[in-house]
């Protein structure tokens, strides 16, 4: 869990311009040694709320919001390179 945590928050910017990876005790910090799996939840919650407000034409929307037509053909792939 905490490599998401990682990718949520993003890396650390030294003084000197570099950056530098979390440690698990910055991010325990950071969470306030919360549940994660309901702190991941609430994230993806917040952000789904964000896409909502968004734009009819924005990408992130119109993923949401399609709908597949069609069926997928039920069973094993064919061979396609006999």
């Amino acid at each position: 869990m905490a490599s998401i945590l990682r990718k949520i928050f993003g890396p650390v910017r030294n003084k000197d311009g570099s950056c530098v990876i979390r440690m698990n005790h910055d991010l325990n910090e950071l969470i306030e040694n919360a549940d994660i799996v309901r702190f991941i939840t609430s994230r993806r919650i917040a952000w789904l709320g964000h896409v909502m407000w968004l734009d009819e034409k924005r990408i992130p929307k119109r993923l949401l919001d399609w709908k597949p037509i069609g069926r997928r053909i039920i069973g094993r792939p064919r061979k396609r390179w006999i």
